[in-house]
């Protein structure tokens, strides 16, 4: 099968992209409007970019109406996020978060997740997840306009928070204690409980 992504339909384009790319690993972004209410969201378009600075990156899709998720036009007014992790014990309240929700109503509520202050910017950060990074925005970039189109946030990692349960006895995270999930095309997931080495 050949696919030319500008003889087909972008929301095909989509669920066949989110097929192949996988597993994509989730960013869990917790941010703060100006006016003070938080946003929770995930987004499986997310990696690292470098390590000096130590930066990621994550994009976010236009919404159906294709106007900016809530996510983006927080950090764009504020230029902070966080980006929390999801383990496998944290699936079902990710997933809540994804719900199409007001700009005025926050997505910690609904998921029942807890806020907890950050160390070093304004939005908070989600207690129940083991780790999280505290960002600030380098740089955002439009790609395509309307539904379908997306922003590429950039963040600086300003502080990196990590459960010290995760920690093996060289103190570097254990996989089998963090349990992080990843994203598969439709509905699927994917867990990283098996695991092999290649020297």
């Amino acid at each position: 099968m050949l696919v030319d992504p500008e003889e087909v339909d972008p929301s095909e384009v989509y669920r066949m992209m989110v097929q192949v790319i996988t597993p994509r690993p989730i960013a869990w972004v917790s941010t703060c409007s100006q006016a003070g209410v938080t946003n929770l969201a995930p987004y499986s378009y997310f990696n690292g970019i470098c390590s000096k600075p130590a930066a990621l990156m994550f994009s976010a899709v236009n919404k159906p109406d294709g106007s900016l998720k809530d996510t983006v036009v927080n950090i764009r007014e504020t230029g902070q996020f966080v980006v929390n992790a999801v383990p496998f014990q944290l699936a079902q309240p990710m997933v809540k978060t994804a719900a199409p929700l007001n700009y005025d109503e926050s997505e910690f509520d609904c998921s029942g997740m807890t806020e907890i202050p950050s160390q070093r910017v304004g939005p908070p950060s989600v207690a129940e997840s083991p780790i999280q990074m505290e960002c600030e925005l380098l740089d955002s970039l439009s790609v395509g306009d309307g539904p379908f189109a997306a922003t590429v946030v950039i963040g600086k990692i300003l502080l990196i928070c990590i459960d010290d349960l995760l920690l093996d006895q060289a103190g570097t995270i254990d996989p089998s204690q963090f349990d992080v999930i990843g994203r598969l095309g439709g509905k699927d997931y994917c867990r990283t409980t098996k695991r092999f080495e290649i020297p």
